[in-house]
């Protein structure tokens, strides 16, 4: 059978070629809903398929959105990663994955890879894209970059976050207020945690405002433990089984962390939450399926992954004085379960 061109559906659809080409693209001019129909039953009818590669060299974009990830193995990074492929599917998108390894030569390999291949924006989930991304960014300037997650203090890239010392200060508020605690430990990040604007550091300085604000001391009460489970479970056994030191509430950075305490608790014998209360933050998808469930911080991640999309598709961002934001902060939420002391499971706070 001789190839299905695009003038073949023009001519069974009753109109130009130009039409055709703007139903395909969506855009750039509008189409009338009935003419639109029309194009879209002769591309079923036809089994048209654009050549996206000779589309791609037209307009000098393709289809295809980039992302680095620190590390999409760990749940929150493969939840959210998911919530942008579906995000950028709903525009027609496809998105190109690298993990980082949080290392800056990795990630700079990935963002000169990704806008080699001419990719419509990139969304960046990043420590800070170092001075060399920044000089790729200016090189492929019809590139947008987006910031997702995280966003440095010195950085001056759009970005799309959610609001980590708000949220930490729910958490430690329940327990202290709700629950009556004379106090709650903090499972922070490593001795060497990333500058402020990570996510992890708001997580701590939302942990101090809500002591303070109670008139309870932190001294001594902030644990360095590493982001993953098994680490955090290596602090807790030593923590834990020592009665002294033992805190009555802990507030875990992320449910991995908290979820290598549960671990621990488990281990050593301490009863969750008789003996310790344990709030997360994150709120994967595991953290619901946890022994007893785990408490914690949820963000809206469905909502983040499309406005980081629909940002790093928006033409208008391009035009002087745009009134469009260059940060989405979303409001955190707290998700009760079990492993602070409640009796009911999953009500939002």
């Amino acid at each position: 059978m001789p190839k299905v061109t695009r003038d073949d559906v023009a001519r069974l659809a009753g109109t130009s070629t130009a039409v055709v080409s703007y139903v395909i693209n969506n855009g750039p001019r509008p189409v009338a809903p009935a003419t639109r129909e029309r194009v879209l039953a002769a591309i079923d009818q036809l089994g048209y398929r654009p050549n996206s590669v000779a589309q791609a060299m037209a307009s000098r974009r393709t289809n295809l959105i980039g992302m680095v990830v620190p590390d999409a193995r760990q749940p929150f990074f493969a939840e959210l990663t998911h919530a942008v492929e579906r995000a950028a599917s709903e525009r027609g998108k496809i998105v190109l994955i690298g993990n980082s390894d949080y290392t800056g030569d990795r990630e700079i390999h990935y963002v000169r890879a990704f806008l080699g291949m001419r990719v419509a924006g990139l969304i960046l989930i990043s420590e800070g894209p170092s001075e060399r991304a920044d000089a790729e960014f200016a090189a492929h300037g019809d590139s947008r970059v987006v910031l997702l997650h995280r966003r440095p203090e010195t950085s001056d890239d759009i970005a799309v976050v959610t609001d980590d010392i708000g949220g930490s200060m729910l958490a430690v508020d329940h327990l202290l207020k709700h629950h009556g605690h004379p106090y709650v430990a903090c499972f922070g990040g490593p001795v060497n945690a990333p500058a402020p604007g990570d996510p992890v550091v708001d997580h701590i300085e939302g942990w101090r405002r809500a002591m303070a604000d109670a008139g309870v001391s932190t001294e001594g009460r902030l644990i360095d433990a590493p982001f993953s489970r098994y680490g955090a479970y290596q602090v807790a056994v030593d923590l834990l089984k020592s009665p002294e030191r033992r805190p009555p509430a802990i507030f875990c950075s992320t449910d991995d962390q908290a979820i290598g305490v549960l671990r621990a608790a488990r281990e050593v014998g301490v009863r969750v939450p008789e003996d310790l209360a344990v709030i997360g933050f994150d709120d994967i998808q595991e953290a619901a399926f946890c022994d007893p469930p785990l408490s914690t911080i949820a963000s809206d991640r469905d909502s983040m992954a499309k406005a980081a999309v629909d940002l790093v598709l928006d033409d208008s961002l391009a035009v002087p004085g745009s009134e469009t934001p260059r940060i989405r902060k979303f409001p955190s939420r707290l998700v009760v379960r079990r492993s602070c002391g409640c009796a009911h499971d999953g009500n939002a706070v």
